[in-house]
């Protein structure tokens, strides 16, 4: 029979000695008391997601509350979005992930961490926003870059982070490949393009964010290739000092998100930790999302915000490199395109 503390002595007791007493009792409340510590989730996403969640979270918090009378918290972690995935490979404890591109979940999946129909637990292949990259230039446009293949001028610097770590980089060399398959060319004229563009690259930058740095606070390159929303925010952070290019082609950036199973089964976080994500496809998260220049799923809110986002042709990884396992496979594994492009470099 387990020990029994009187309430009425615990109240002539220090708390500090009082809660020690009922930790050695082995009467210490569970979770879900009084004194029970409030749920906490770690939001692991890539690099350029810091100010969208920094809105995302407390709504989120808000409407939580008002819906279950649970108060809890939301953390965040940000790098490449690669980085980040092996980051929760290696043990970085998720409760849920938001990459930007389906070959980061679906490395989860293949360590048992995630789902593996994780693309079938939310609305549209449980991606709730998309985007897709463009080219922020200086004032004037000094170099005229208008496309691709301006790009891969001898005389043009181009800011691009790294393909290996970042999902930017990674749709931007796709984008960029692609541009040229649908224009009827060869896969050896895409690969001299995009083999021209990286030779142009002064800095190569493991995530989007700081690639933004390199470009925006350190003056280096004529162009920084990158998402929709990132040149927006810059656009809106340093004024005219900057323009925005939308190529003629450019890529379907899907931002898939999944509940890391393994991590909220064991903390028990599985309701707060899908509540969380389920936010993300509503009227209010959807909002925040467009108002950060995320082109939303909701037919309804991007009605509303047309006049944000500029019509443009996106290429679909699926349909272009037969989906995100062959495209990685060819193109960025160790040895792949990308390997051999930049050895050339």
């Amino acid at each position: 029979m387990s020990k029994k503390i009187s309430v009425l002595g615990a109240g002539k007791l220090p708390r500090r000695l009082f809660l020690a007493a009922v930790v050695a009792a082995g009467t210490l409340p569970l979770a879900g008391s009084a004194w029970a510590a409030d749920p906490v989730l770690l939001n692991v996403s890539y690099d350029v997601m810091r100010e969208v969640f920094k809105d995302i979270n407390p709504a989120f918090i808000a409407d939580y509350k008002a819906k279950t009378g649970v108060s809890l918290t939301v953390n965040q972690s940000h790098g490449g979005s690669s980085k980040q995935a092996r980051s929760v490979a290696d043990g970085l404890e998720a409760s849920v992930v938001t990459m930007n591109q389906a070959n980061d979940v679906d490395l989860l999946a293949d360590r048992g961490l995630v789902a593996a129909d994780w693309k079938a637990k939310f609305p549209h292949n449980a991606a709730p926003f998309y985007s897709t990259v463009v080219y922020l230039v200086r004032k004037g446009n000094p170099k005229q870059i208008k496309d691709w293949a301006d790009l891969a001028k001898p005389d043009v610097k181009v800011v691009i982070p790294n393909p290996k770590t970042s999902g930017n980089g990674r749709y931007t060399y796709l984008a960029a490949w692609g541009s040229v398959l649908k224009k009827g060319g060869s896969e050896a004229q895409a690969r001299e393009l995009v083999g021209k563009i990286f030779k142009n690259v002064p800095v190569m930058d493991t995530g989007g964010r700081a690639a933004t740095t390199t470009f925006t606070q350190r003056q280096i390159g004529d162009v920084l290739v990158t998402f929709e929303n990132e040149v927006q925010l810059v656009r809106s952070e340093f004024g005219d000092n900057f323009e925005v290019v939308y190529p003629a082609v450019s890529i379907l950036a899907e931002s898939p998100v999944a509940v890391v199973d393994k991590v909220v089964d064991k903390r028990g976080l599985r309701k707060e930790a899908t509540a969380y994500l389920n936010f993300l496809y509503s009227d209010a998260g959807q909002e925040i999302l467009a108002k950060h220049y995320l082109r939303p799923t909701s037919e309804a809110v991007a009605k509303k915000y047309a006049a944000t986002f500029k019509p443009i042709t996106l290429l679909s990884v699926d349909t272009v490199f037969g989906g995100w396992r062959a495209a990685q496979k060819k193109h960025f594994d160790d040895g792949g395109e990308f390997d051999k492009i930049y050895a050339t470099k």
